[in-house]
């Protein structure tokens, strides 16, 4: 069982509270994650990457056991902890001004 945490903003569209928990098989990768999300929360399609190029918008960054996945391969496994769901994937919404 995999673990993810989205942002507030998130979970208020997706009108969920708390940690999602997901039933993936291996290899668990952002892709996998994503696409699992979309297809329980359909309104979350196109929130966390464009819905052409598949791509992270920029504003999410992925963070999992201490570390920023953000700029990891899509299809590249996620660390062992999470993917036994002993650590989350928190997907966070970045923070731009001046």
């Amino acid at each position: 069982m995999i673990r993810v945490v989205l942002p507030p903003h998130l979970r208020g569209l997706a009108r969920i509270s708390g940690e999602v928990e997901l039933d993936l098989q291996a290899p668990v990768t952002q892709r996998s994650v994503v696409d699992a999300l979309e297809s329980r929360y359909p309104v979350l399609s196109g929130t966390i990457r464009d819905h052409v190029t598949q791509a992270r918008r920029p504003f999410l960054r992925f963070f999992a056991c201490g570390e920023d996945l953000s700029h990891e391969l899509p299809d590249a496994p996620l660390p062992d902890a999470v993917a036994s769901g002993a650590e989350p994937l928190l997907i966070v919404g970045a923070i731009a001004g001046g």
